[in-house]
């Protein structure tokens, strides 16, 4: 297998081959990045440019598509996603578990230059074989200016003109896909929180819907959550000796075991005064989840889709 970061350095070229009729805007930094904005007030985006972002996310190690929600939550679409490589694709490259800032520019990173840096616990916990020949991440945010692009190469290891950065604000196109995108991740991320062990998981799925275009950051910051925490469909492939362990644990990953569910995001998080590290970390994850333990056959789901609250977020009351 190639490193995550050639894998995904291989689809940033179908961007900047065919960014005119995606609606990405692919530029170079005055230290020799190559700047790709994918969503800002100056480029429309689209649903193809969103897809290929979270392929990018995922290191190309995951399938991403747009299907029907068939009338079962109150979106017309929903963002489906399937991996056969979750701890690579998801834990090791798609999670935003870089921090990235300076001076008044902050972007939470994610994609697999993560695995080059290196600074998150998760990450060593994974057996990841880098080269350090190119890096590419994706910055939930504002272009970066030069010297952001700089730090994060040299954090990296690489050259500068070796990174490609893609920056999409969560009020765009392929913002918001790429994050509705993160169904199997956040289920991952939930049960590494508790402790759940994610060597038994062999294969992901998840779907979320794709929330309308929200008007500012901070509206589609709630939307794009609530799709997660309240639409949020997944299931894991997983191998393990006892169904009894996995029917105990299934019931602590879905969102509505934290004590904040049940209320639009937005109004959650303004009521911790919009600082993320006061929401419960139990919130984040899907509101229903199965696991399939190949071992035995047998199947444990836990967690129910809550289009009525969603409903009611979509509907700003």
């Amino acid at each position: 297998m190639h490193s995550l970061n050639d894998r995904a350095h291989q689809l940033v070229q179908t961007i900047v081959t065919d960014a005119s009729s995606l609606g990405a805007i692919v530029g170079t930094a005055e230290c020799g990045t190559q700047v790709i904005d994918c969503g800002s007030k100056q480029t429309p985006g689209s649903v193809e440019l969103g897809l290929l972002l979270a392929r990018i996310c995922l290191a190309d190690l995951a399938e991403v598509s747009l299907v029907p929600s068939q009338g079962i939550l109150p979106t017309e679409h929903l963002i489906a996603v399937s991996t056969s490589e979750p701890l690579l694709a998801c834990m090791a490259s798609q999670y935003a578990g870089w921090k990235i800032s300076h001076d008044n520019y902050f972007a939470m990173g994610s994609g697999p230059m993560r695995a080059l840096h290196g600074g998150e616990a998760i990450l060593s916990e994974i057996t990841l074989h880098e080269s350090r020949r190119v890096a590419v991440g994706v910055l939930e945010g504002k272009i970066p200016p030069s010297v952001v692009c700089e730090n994060v190469a040299r954090d990296c290891g690489v050259a500068p003109s070796s990174l490609t950065l893609l920056a999409a604000r969560t009020a765009s196109l392929a913002g918001t896909i790429q994050v509705v995108a993160r169904s199997v991740e956040t289920a991952l991320h939930k049960m590494h929180t508790l402790g759940i062990s994610l060597a038994m998981v062999r294969c992901g799925t998840g779907t979320a819907p794709l929330v309308p275009l929200a008007s500012d950051d901070l509206g589609a910051i709630g939307w794009t959550n609530d799709a997660v925490l309240y639409g949020g469909d997944v299931t894991l492939e997983v191998e393990h000796a006892s169904d009894g362990y996995l029917a105990d644990v299934v019931t602590e990953i879905p969102s509505s075991v934290s004590k904040d569910f049940g209320r639009p995001f937005r109004e959650i998080f303004s009521s911790y005064g919009y600082d993320f590290y006061k929401l419960d970390p139990l919130l984040f994850s899907p509101a229903k989840i199965k696991l399939v333990n190949l071992t035995t056959g047998k199947e444990h789901e836990a967690g129910r889709l809550r289009g009525d609250i969603l409903a009611q977020a979509l509907a700003g009351k």
